[in-house]
């Protein structure tokens, strides 16, 4: 994708298509022209402004109206996109707002675009407008089509060319806001890839050389240990999980040295289960096909330690990311067994259906071992969540009430939700066993709590948080900013919280 500021007048700028805002103000949500829209609607005749008395565009969320100038400016088409209320606009609201009009345009012969949707509001600067104007565009243009033929793969009217509309005075803050968001909606996308290839791509040898690959182009040391390693480790967990597979455990190390003399730095920890049918506790057939998703958590880290590199923060950062299959067969783990994870604590197998806690536990040990903190696990782990709080927000359980609020405001610039989860003491007697350490699920009731205390019992004493993205790491449908599958979530707010820890430790 080519990606320029232009600081063209505005009558003269040649593009298939010209993205302009517009927001609702007031009482009686009037619609209000942003700065662009203002000026176009003044060479138009103020036609906008017109169809906007008329009812035909009242400024909601990805409303979309479209102008064609007929030569009263060189752009062939205008696009006016719905902010919704001024007083609610943040990044988030120009990031699907960008995102739904490049969408819209994708099949319709635009090749080159240019964005211009400044509304400049209290809560947004102008670079973290440029900022979202891109990241939105761009995430919003991904697809995957790599297994459909070529006729079915792309009708030649994809965008290529996008400009952003800025004033000369900024162009140096612009350039580096373009930088930013190139960078982390590239690791976005490249986290939708790994979640949305097919099981029999994806294995957990392939999820390694995915990483290992990744990390020679960027520069980070990587290691990837195989089932001799891991039980060298005694890593019971992931060896118990993924002894019902044909396929080998992989356990993948990405190390990031931006600071080599400050100390071993922090953690990042994802749930690498490239396929999980639930094992002998098996799955319904309806809806297993996502279950190649349950890796989520590992394309995070694998997302964020890429945009890592290119940001080049000064912090250290490890990634440990433990991958395999969770099946069926004769050798799979059972109901009922033992399993002894690698800082000595033994868990009760109550049901192999929840297997990400076991894997989990073996990395976070290592991190704890290790002396990494603090330590961040991301995993699709719970469907207990997802009843909690939807597909709107990520569960955040944490330790550590400062953490908890750098992690909720990495989010926030990064459009992510995070929501506050309790971990309370007294949910610890839900996973009490009579004969190990601790149970694997403590029932129903609060599942989505107890899963994360499991996972408390292996960070010995780091700054921890555990994300569970199980219900929003992927979309079951299209939305107008994005297309169905992967989402890549957790990406940007884990770079944004690096950058963030690197500069205010």
């Amino acid at each position: 994708m080519d990606v320029q500021i232009t600081t063209q007048a505005i009558r003269n700028l040649s593009c298939d298509a010209l993205i302009v805002a517009a927001a609702r103000k007031g009482v009686g949500q009037e619609v209000l022209l942003a700065k662009t829209a203002t000026t176009v609607d003044g060479l138009l005749g103020g036609l906008i402004h017109e169809r906007c008395t008329d009812g035909e565009f009242k400024g909601n969320p990805g409303e979309i109206l479209i102008i064609h100038p007929m030569e009263r400016l060189a752009a062939t088409r205008i696009i006016v996109v719905g902010l919704g209320d001024l007083q609610k606009i943040d990044s988030q609201t120009v990031r699907r707002a960008s995102a739904t009009a490049a969408r819209h345009l994708q099949n319709t012969g635009a090749h080159q675009i240019v964005l211009a949707i400044d509304v400049h509001s209290d809560r947004l600067g102008a670079a973290q407008e440029i900022q979202a104007q891109l990241e939105g565009a761009l995430l919003g243009l991904y697809t995957f089509r790599i297994y459909q033929q070529a006729e079915n793969n792309s009708n030649g009217k994809g965008i290529s060319h996008i400009k952003l509309l800025a004033e000369e005075a900024n162009k140096v803050e612009f350039e580096q806001a373009i930088h930013k968001a190139r960078i982390l909606a590239g690791a976005t996308n490249l986290a939708r890839d790994l979640i949305n290839e097919p099981p029999n791509v994806l294995t957990p040898s392939e999820l390694a050389n995915r990483a290992s690959t990744m990390a020679k182009e960027v520069g980070l040391e990587c290691e990837v240990w195989n089932k001799a390693k891991i039980a060298e480790l005694s890593m019971g967990g992931l060896l118990g999980v993924s002894q019902g597979s044909a396929e080998p455990p992989q356990f993948i190390i990405l190390r990031y040295h931006g600071a080599p003399d400050s100390g071993k730095g922090m953690a990042l920890v994802g749930k690498g289960i490239t396929f999980d049918t639930g094992g002998i506790s098996i799955k319904p057939a309806e809806h297993m096909d996502a279950m190649k998703g349950d890796m989520g958590g590992a394309a995070a880290v694998i997302g964020a330690m890429q945009a890592i590199a290119k940001l080049q923060p000064p912090i250290n950062v490890t990634a440990l990311i433990p991958t395999c299959e969770n099946m069926v067969s004769g050798t799979a783990y059972h109901p009922g067994d033992i399993l002894r994870i690698m800082n000595g604590k033994t868990i009760e197998i109550v049901n192999t259906d929840a297997e990400g806690r076991l894997i989990l536990a073996d990395a976070l040990s290592y991190a704890a071992r290790e002396g990494l903190s603090p330590i961040i696990d991301v995993a699709t782990l719970t469907g207990g969540i997802v009843i909690a709080l939807g597909s709107t927000m990520v569960g955040l359980f944490c330790n550590d009430e400062c953490l908890t609020s750098e992690i909720i405001a990495a989010g926030r610039l990064a459009g992510e939700k995070y929501w506050p989860m309790p971990l309370d003491d007294e949910y610890n007697e839900q996973i009490k066993s009579d004969i190990a350490d601790i149970k694997q699920t403590g029932g129903r009731a609060a599942s989505s709590v107890t899963a994360a205390k499991i996972l408390e019992h292996f960070i010995g004493d780091a700054k921890w948080a555990h994300l569970d993205i199980a219900g929003t790491s992927y979309l079951d449908s299209k939305k107008p900013y994005q297309e169905k599958g992967g989402a890549g979530v957790g990406v940007r707010t884990l770079a944004e919280l690096v950058l963030q820890l690197a500069h205010n430790p």
